[in-house]
């Protein structure tokens, strides 16, 4: 029988508490505990970007960290990035590019995609291939990727991107 921890932390600006085996990962928790299937599990070993979310503002990779390192955290999932009943910026210039092709690394790529506009919001477009290096995708050739956050850092010097 496997030892259980209380979590106490934030998800998606919502406070959670929850208790998980000590073994789990944050991925297994956003999927199988909290029921989240938007981040993905693909290599399970962090290589892929599949199951990026954020971490008190940075991103990680869920399948390689321990849900018990959440304790007092906030954390911010795909989920969490829409605005109401619309989508967020950056999941609205993915859907306007074309950038969503089979739709499974999406989620960890435009959570990565968000963070590296949030951290530069001037970002240039040799800076965007460098911070998407880690998430994979095996159906696109990454251009329209790159038009979609080279949108949002166009939007941004308009107006900024506020959320998310």
């Amino acid at each position: 029988m496997s030892v259980k921890i209380k979590l106490d932390f934030t998800l998606n600006s919502r406070p959670v508490t929850i208790e998980v085996p000590a073994e789990m990962t944050v991925l297994n928790l956003l999927r199988d505990g909290l029921d989240l299937k938007g981040t993905k599990y693909a290599c399970g070993e962090g290589e892929c970007g599949a199951c990026t979310i954020e971490v008190d503002g940075r991103t990680i990779n869920s399948c390689l960290m321990m849900a018990a390192d959440l304790q007092g955290r906030a954390v911010m999932t795909i989920e969490g990035m829409q605005e109401g009943h619309a989508l967020h910026p950056m999941q609205q210039a993915f859907v306007d590019h074309g950038a969503v092709q089979c739709g499974f690394c999406m989620p960890g790529m435009i959570i990565q995609a968000n963070y590296l506009v949030k951290q530069n919001p001037q970002l240039t477009r040799e800076e965007m291939k460098r911070g998407l290096e880690g998430n994979i995708c095996r159906c696109t050739g990454y251009t329209k990727v790159l038009d979609a956050v080279a949108a949002v850092v166009g939007l941004n010097e308009n107006k900024g991107l506020e959320h998310g």
